[in-house]
């Protein structure tokens, strides 16, 4: 953990490790490839894969990074879109997958992808996110590794078209402009809404199942064997207070959650939740309380009360946490799918 979008230069992130869109030849290709040759230094690079000579498609190699900020090139050889019904998918999350595993291999602490098999290779964007997504989160759910999905445009983030509809008329409703001249929502969301239906519309030829909508994996429940006690007047204060280290450890046992559980869910890696633990007094940023929030799966009071006790309060004239508010309130705890609304908005994600 944790895993982030940006916009950015793949070639100028600081990651220990990037990861090059590469063909079986692992010759220098278009777009992102060509970009990261001429970043790293085209002789080099060349001559680094010309001795490895060939990669599968699903897997990656590694090479020295040479003139870029990191340290390492993972190169991933990513499918070719053919309709979907030549095993693109797996071999798309394998080459994920394989390149996480480099990762691992080499002590990287970061990497940072592009969304692979998304530029000339065809690969429908939404699909290709989705996999990211899936892939990225399934493995840093298990390890201690940061990744970076460097994307360059909205038009990949696979939001499907009710919730984000829904999304965009509780914002209208409930935000707080600060002045006319920001407040644009309507004209970009029609926007967005209409690449997304020309897209599907150009996708009626392949499979249903290539065509819908991508679904975000639904965030596990809470276990059932630990209820939630109900919110008393008594309760509040007891706890009236509390530090929120001492509110947030509190609310972890109530519910029997391991704390492994609740930083992975809340996009936190172990050795921020570590300083959290070890300090009493820890001051937090909101982000880092809104997260926690998502991951233990508050309600919007309860949501409250920890924010209160960092010192924060939800703000009327935050998109953010008008964002969160109704992610809550639709109990939609799975932290990337809310972090990709966040990013659909520019809002600052949750967590790390």
């Amino acid at each position: 953990m944790p895993f982030l979008m940006i916009r950015n230069d793949i070639t100028k992130v600081a990651a220990d490790a990037i990861v090059n869109p590469a063909n079986r030849n692992l010759l220098q290709g278009s777009g992102t490839s060509r970009a990261i040759y001429q970043a790293a230094g085209e002789q080099e690079l060349t001559a680094a894969c010309e001795a490895i000579g060939h990669c599968e498609p699903g897997r990656a190699v590694c090479t020295p990074a040479f003139g870029l900020p990191a340290k390492y090139i993972f190169h991933a050889v990513c499918p070719a879109w053919h309709g979907g019904f030549f095993g693109e998918a797996k071999q798309l999350a394998g080459a994920y997958h394989s390149a996480l595993e480099l990762a691992a291999e080499y002590h990287c602490e970061s990497v940072a992808f592009p969304l692979l098999s998304s530029g000339n290779y065809g690969y429908p964007k939404e699909q290709a996110f989705r996999i990211a997504v899936d892939t990225i989160t399934q493995y840093v759910m298990e390890h201690d590794l940061t990744v970076y999905l460097v994307l360059y445009d909205r038009g990949s983030l696979a939001v499907s078209r009710k919730l984000f509809t829904s999304v965009e008329e509780y914002i209208d409703d409930h935000y707080v402009a600060q002045n006319d001249e920001s407040y644009q929502f309507d004209r970009r969301r029609r926007e967005y809404v209409e690449r997304w239906e020309d897209a599907a519309l150009a996708d009626r030829e392949y499979p249903a199942q290539e065509c819908a909508p991508p679904v975000f994996a639904a965030a596990p429940p809470p276990p059932a064997a630990a209820p939630m006690a109900a919110r008393s007047l008594e309760n509040l204060m007891d706890n009236l207070g509390e530090s929120f280290t001492t509110r947030l450890l509190r609310l972890i046992d109530e519910r029997g959650l391991k704390d492994s559980t609740v930083y992975k869910q809340s996009n936190i890696s172990r050795q921020h939740f570590s300083k959290i633990q070890c300090n009493r007094d820890y001051n937090p940023k909101k982000k880092t309380v809104l997260a926690f929030a998502v991951g233990l799966h508050l309600s919007e009071d309860e949501t409250i009360d920890l924010l209160k006790s960092a010192g924060y309060a939800f703000s009327d004239g935050s998109k953010r946490d008008w964002i969160v508010r109704y992610c809550l309130e639709q109990k939609i705890y799975n932290i990337n799918q809310v972090n990709t609304l966040l990013f659909e908005y520019d809002q600052e994600q949750l967590g790390a």
